[in-house]
């Protein structure tokens, strides 16, 4: 029996060793080159300081991924979630060119507003994502370490890809965030246990994209594992808003909880289900700070089968929901051009208007010659989900602990 393990063993340590390799080589600043937009400035602006503290918007730090044939899906969902406020980060993976992220890159420096507050990045070296192995886990991990990086004052980091996009403008989102406690995190639970995902957690597997450049397929193993006794296993959607001193704790972890939870998921397939969530409720300083609600609004739970175009019968049902987001889109999706006209008030190219920018166009040089970056103008939706939110820290529902619910 010890010697039909012996090969198992060696085979999950060398892949141990090649994600946290992966991860380490990642994290190592100046070997990205993750300011491909700052090295094409040269527009003359002055500084920008962002106040902050009690009465003041939080600031956003987005991670926008995307693949090959995508940046104009990207460039548009950052012109409809643009504030000056944020920072924005935006990748595309494997499958893209190096011409095609660097004409993300010029496309981004040509709008005067990215360019003069700094606060939109592009990832100029790609590397191998596999969307359901372990390199998929490790991108989220380096890119809030390169948020970490380029500003320390954000509040929470939500993770989107070019296929999701707002219910809500900024000004909306930023109201109904403005009086939370910057300890919640948004992040969706599943109580369904059932023989699939739990196979998915017994089950070995490798990612080669953790050390191949293109993304490869991953290798399923026929022996299982058991089950872990030293922690406790939970799920749900790989769709999140995490604060930035969690995910400060995920990158530098001061204990040894974040990277022994690495190790057990690099064999995981689908670990962005898992990871978090099960950080979250494993961690004493976390595990009671968690929503079970990521405001995003999955049209696949309407119809698992749906694979044409999301057309306008889908609107009405999306705000009802009170979700920020929404997913997935088409690049040529109707409705997104309803959401422009009647959510975001925003042209084809143009910005979203709001208390930074409030000229009829929103047009790129009149938003600079006017901005008042710390004050925010909600609608409707914002003011309808900040009450959702102030029910939800009103009751402290999230004190309950949803560690305690969903257990695998």
């Amino acid at each position: 029996m010890r010697t039909s393990k012996y090969p198992l063993c060696l085979v999950l340590l060398f892949v141990v060793c090649l994600l946290l390799f992966d991860i380490v080589s990642r994290l190592n600043i100046p070997n990205v080159s993750y300011t491909t937009v700052t090295k094409l400035q040269h527009y003359d602006h002055k500084h920008v300081v962002i106040s902050k503290g009690e009465g003041y918007p939080p600031v956003l730090a987005y991670w926008i991924i995307g693949t090959r044939g995508e940046s104009k899906k990207m460039l548009r969902l950052l012109k409809a979630i643009y504030h000056p406020r944020n920072q924005y980060l935006l990748q595309l993976d494997d499958a893209s060119s190096e011409s095609e992220r660097m004409d993300l890159a010029i496309s981004v420096h040509s709008f005067k507003v990215f360019e003069a507050f700094e606060n939109v990045n592009v990832i100029g070296k790609s590397y191998a994502i596999n969307r359901m192995g372990s390199s998929a886990l490790s991108a989220p991990l380096h890119a809030a370490a390169l948020l970490l990086k380029l500003k320390q004052d954000w509040d929470w980091f939500i993770t989107l890809t070019a296929s999701d996009y707002p219910l809500m403008t900024q000004d909306d989102l930023l109201h109904a965030f403005t009086f939370l406690p910057t300890h919640l995190n948004f992040i969706h639970y599943t109580n369904k246990t059932v023989q699939k995902v739990q196979r998915n957690i017994d089950q070995i597997v490798v990612d080669p994209s953790l050390h191949d450049e293109r993304s490869s397929s991953l290798f399923f193993a026929v022996e299982p594992r058991d089950n872990p006794d030293a922690f406790q296993i939970f799920g749900g959607s790989p769709w999140m808003i995490l604060t930035r001193d969690f995910m400060d704790y995920c990158v530098n972890g001061w204990d040894n909880l974040p990277r022994k939870l690495l190790m057990f998921f690099t064999n995981v397939a689908y670990p962005l289900e898992f990871y978090f969530h099960t950080v979250l409720c494993n961690s004493l300083e976390f595990h009671n700070t968690t929503v079970d609600n990521n405001l995003m609004y999955n049209l696949w739970d309407t119809d698992p089968s749906e694979t044409q175009l999301i057309d306008l019968s889908y609107y009405d049902t999306m705000l009802e929901n009170g979700a920020a987001f929404a997913h997935p889109f088409g690049e040529n999706d109707i409705v997104l051009d309803k959401i422009d006209d009647l959510i975001l008030n925003r042209t084809s190219n143009g910005l979203v208007q709001g208390k930074w920018c409030s000229n009829t166009e929103a047009e790129d040089e009149l938003c600079l010659m006017s901005s008042n970056i710390d004050d925010v103008k909600p609608g409707l939706h914002g003011i309808k989900l900040k009450t959702i939110l102030d029910e939800i820290v009103n009751n402290k529902v999230y004190r309950t602990s949803q560690c305690q619910l969903q257990k695998w």
